[in-house]
């Protein structure tokens, strides 16, 4: 009967690259020798997880292993995994674990360090832009100019003037020295090396012993609708080189410039709109801007101060739902400083016509103050 492999990864067939690589991590966490020391069917299933994950987490074996199953890998020139032993296994599990938890970390007894993993920079590079308000929240087309690492075409990456390299004494190659703590062991990056696993001699010229250069290019990203300050945006293949011709993704790290009249909450945009206390007192109708234009804002009589009114659909449209945030008017009542004689009069005259409710203090405090003499009285 063969194998499944979708079986020993206890995963559903439709599983995608993110299932996988935590089934295979919590698998062979469980699995591992230094924790099931002796046990052989452990180790045996120790590296079936291995050749499990090997096969499905490469998508051009695993659309080979869904079709024609492990024959099928087997007469394509994929090598079986079963019969590695576990010092051979430690180089792929060890690139695992350092994706997962850095250089520093050595998890168990015996991990080396994959040759493949160890780089001088990593693939990704990141940059960070501005955008002015309007361009977050319509979105818009930025080229933007930025610096990738590609190895040195002089060195062909090694940093050596004659493209020589020795095997660093100190850590044996691995990058790491290890210490071991109970059925733990630790690692911390080799000081000699500094990771590479190798040392140079004759140092190239080009590139200083980096073994890599820096090329400026232009891109054109699609800033889309709605996106906000903090957000990034990934553009794939745009990273740094690495010496297998692997290249990673540049991320766009967005920064915002604040709007002198509009403020942004996620989706909603709040606005302070100036009111003269008239105009509060008659709930008068006033035109306000929005993001798209402008609307009416109809107060009613008596208007507080602060006082906040909410308009559905007029905010940022949110980056993933495509759903209006509000547009959130808050009033701010405006008072005269000074008044003249004829203001006065006038203000007068309007507080006397309300009659017994000019003075709503006398009915709020009737009694108030023979009580509080009596207080110091007694």
């Amino acid at each position: 009967m063969e194998i499944d492999y979708y079986e020993v990864l206890e995963i559903s067939r439709n599983a995608d690259a993110s299932e996988i690589k935590k089934a295979y991590r919590k698998l062979a966490l469980k699995y591992h020798p230094d924790r099931n020391q002796g046990d052989k069917e452990a180790e045996e299933k120790f590296k079936l997880v291995n050749e499990a994950y090997q096969a499905l987490s490469d998508p051009k074996k695993r659309s080979i292993y869904d079709r024609y199953g492990k024959s099928g890998l087997d007469s394509q020139g994929f090598s079986s995994y079963s019969n590695m032993n576990s010092e051979d296994i430690m180089d792929d599990l060890s690139s695992i674990f350092e994706s997962v938890f850095g250089q520093g970390f050595g998890g168990f007894g015996g991990f080396g360090g994959s040759s493949r993993s160890q780089s001088k920079y990593p693939l990704d590079v990141e940059t960070n832009i501005t955008l002015e308000f309007n361009e977050a929240v319509f979105g818009i087309k930025k080229n933007i100019k930025f610096k990738y690492k590609k190895p040195c075409v002089i060195c062909d990456g090694t940093g050596s003037k004659d493209k020589q390299t020795e095997t660093c004494s100190n850590c044996g190659g691995r990058g790491q020295v290890y210490y071991r703590q109970g059925f733990m062991t630790f690692s911390q990056t080799c000081e000699v090396c500094h990771g590479s696993g190798q040392i140079i001699k004759n140092k190239c010229k080009n590139c200083n012993g980096q073994g890599y250069e820096e090329v400026e290019e232009n891109v054109t990203v699609d800033i889309p609708e709605g996106i906000d300050d903090g957000n990034q945006i990934r553009v794939a293949s745009k990273g740094n080189i690495n010496k297998y011709g692997d290249r990673g993704d540049l991320y766009v790290r967005i920064s915002v410039k604040e709007d002198e009249h509009f403020i942004r909450h996620n989706d909603d945009i709040y606005l302070e709109v100036p009111v003269f206390f008239t105009q509060a007192i008659l709930g008068e109708s006033i035109k306000i801007p929005t993001l798209r234009g402008k609307t009416e804002l109809n107060l009613p009589i008596g208007a507080k101060d602060k006082q906040q009114f909410i308009f559905r659909g007029e905010g940022v449209k949110n980056i993933h739902t495509k759903r209006k945030g509000n547009l959130i008017a808050q009033i701010s009542i405006i008072y005269p400083k000074k008044l003249n004689e004829k203001q006065r009069e006038l203000l007068e005259e309007l507080q006397d016509s309300f009659g017994y409710e000019n003075t709503p203090h006398e009915n709020k405090f009737e009694g108030v103050f023979e009580k509080i003499k009596k207080w110091f009285t007694k």
